[in-house]
């Protein structure tokens, strides 16, 4: 395009530079000749089989939705400077940010270390934390719109643009606009989009960027893909290490188990600081398995046990499958310290149990109480532990094993970190429920002390523990 016949958009904006198209439109960098300043300029395709007047609806749908984007100036969004129609068009006038977007940044790199992950996911969870404050729902956060910049700057962009444009629906032609990979379950069985399915979308996005695929795979069928994350089972994390437990959270199917982005953010800080970031490089066939870092990796497992799981709350047990240190989707018994897992486990490879014999002898259950009966169970458990793993690992729930700690290697590796761990101050808390004091003391003679809640199950006539939150 030369200079004399680059395009003018509502008689203000000059196009310069065409920098991409997508599903929603073309983004062009343009110059903005009233205020002499560089702007991005986004062309909206309405993505309709609607008739005229269907069409003209969603049209003014996409004005209003951009007009309430506007409304948001945050440090870590793109700023929507101004809203226009040209030749039946809308055109959104954005803030012009010289970035990589993290979908490009993936597309080059296969997937990210877990702490350059959190940073890049705290950044962006409170710019969209300050949109939910606002009443601003995203509706489309995927690693397409987070934009990185060359100092470290992550934002994310078109807030609200996607449903104003028709392109996370499924279509009068009942075919899908846009892939549903991202997509939180309600939203995918047909449900609004809204805070907290903007939690999961966050949360499926920093997955996909640590791991290398979005949660619930890749596939070609839309429909197909859209089905299986209506159902809500992701793919477990093998990669995210200490990034696992916030993870979880975020992926929580129930979506008022799920964190708000407040707390999403802070937590994403936490493991962010604890854990700094290195460059990443391009990923390696088959699992990925980080160096040995000896006595700091311990280090930050203490400062995660004792500040991450805080930010996190405790409350269910979809939320207490993210205390385990796992490379992998595998999570340690009911009693592994939220912090000290992650980091620890994704440095070394599972080791075999220690011999069965360095373990107390578990007390005789209790007959006849049921509260009783269930803190024995929790406490004989502890007893096995760390030289009984066979033996401890059989006390957890069929769900439990299958949601948190599928993987004995893992749950193995985790546990010989450890010297010994020690049950205390144990009381009933309602139900099937049990409270405990647990001290965990690391072969390098550090400790960490933590206070759970253990729900427990009848499996095959024996109390299994089912779940824990703090």
């Amino acid at each position: 395009m030369s200079d004399d016949d680059r395009r003018l958009v509502a008689g203000r904006y000059r196009l310069a530079e065409r920098l991409g198209a997508g599903a929603m439109g073309e983004v062009w960098k343009g110059e903005d000749e009233r205020l002499n300043r560089t702007v991005a300029l986004k062309q909206l395709h309405l993505r309709t089989a609607l008739d005229a007047a269907g069409a003209g609806d969603l049209r003014a749908r996409a004005m209003r939705e951009g007009r309430i984007a506007a409304r948001l100036m945050h440090p870590n969004a793109i700023a929507i400077f101004d809203v226009v129609e040209e030749e039946g068009y809308p055109w959104l006038v954005m803030e012009y940010l010289p970035s990589t977007s993290l979908a490009d940044l993936l597309a080059a790199r296969g997937s990210l270390p877990p702490a350059e992950v959190a940073e890049i996911g705290r950044q962006v969870a409170e710019a969209l934390a300050a949109a939910h404050r606002s009443g601003i729902i995203h509706r489309d956060v995927k690693p397409a719109n987070v934009l990185l910049a060359d100092n470290g700057v992550a934002k994310i962009s078109d807030f609200g643009i996607s449903r104003a444009a028709g392109d996370v629906t499924l279509t009068a032609t009942g075919l899908v606009a846009g892939t549903p990979a991202y997509f939180a379950p309600e939203v995918a069985r047909g449900s609004d989009a809204d805070e907290r399915s903007d939690v999961f979308s966050l949360g499926s996005t920093l997955y996909h960027a640590v791991e290398g695929n979005p949660p619930f795979g890749r596939h070609d069928n839309a429909i197909a893909l859209l089905h299986r994350v209506s159902q809500g089972e992701i793919d477990p994390p093998r990669h995210a290490g200490p990034l696992t437990p916030v993870l979880l959270r975020l992926l929580d199917p129930d979506p008022d188990a799920r964190p708000g982005m407040t707390e999403a953010g802070q937590a994403l800080a936490a493991v962010a600081t604890a854990s700094p970031a290195t460059p990443a490089t391009a990923p390696e066939p088959g699992r990925r398995r980080l160096a040995v870092v000896g006595l700091a990796a311990l280090i930050v497992v203490a400062v995660l046990g004792a500040g991450l799981w805080l930010l996190l709350g405790g409350g269910d047990d979809q939320q207490a499958g993210g205390d385990t240190p796992q490379p992998g989707p595998s999570a340690p018994a009911s009693s592994a310290p939220r912090g000290p897992t992650t980091s620890a486990e994704a440095t070394t490879t599972p080791a075999s149990p220690p011999p069965s014999t360095s373990s107390p002898t578990p007390t005789p259950t209790p007959q006849g109480n049921p509260d009783e009966q269930r803190m024995a169970a929790v406490r004989d458990y502890y007893a096995l532990l760390p030289g009984n793993l066979e033996a401890a690992y059989a006390r957890l729930s069929d769900r439990f094993k299958s949601t948190r700690s599928p993987s004995f290697a893992d749950y193995a590796s985790f546990w010989n970190q450890m010297s010994s761990v020690q049950a205390t101050n144990l009381s009933p808390a309602g139900g099937n429920a049990v409270t405990a004091t647990i001290t965990y003391t690391y072969a390098d003679g550090g400790t960490t002390t933590e206070r759970h809640t253990y729900t427990l199950v009848d499996q095959n006539g024996q109390w299994a523990i089912d779940s824990q939150a703090s």
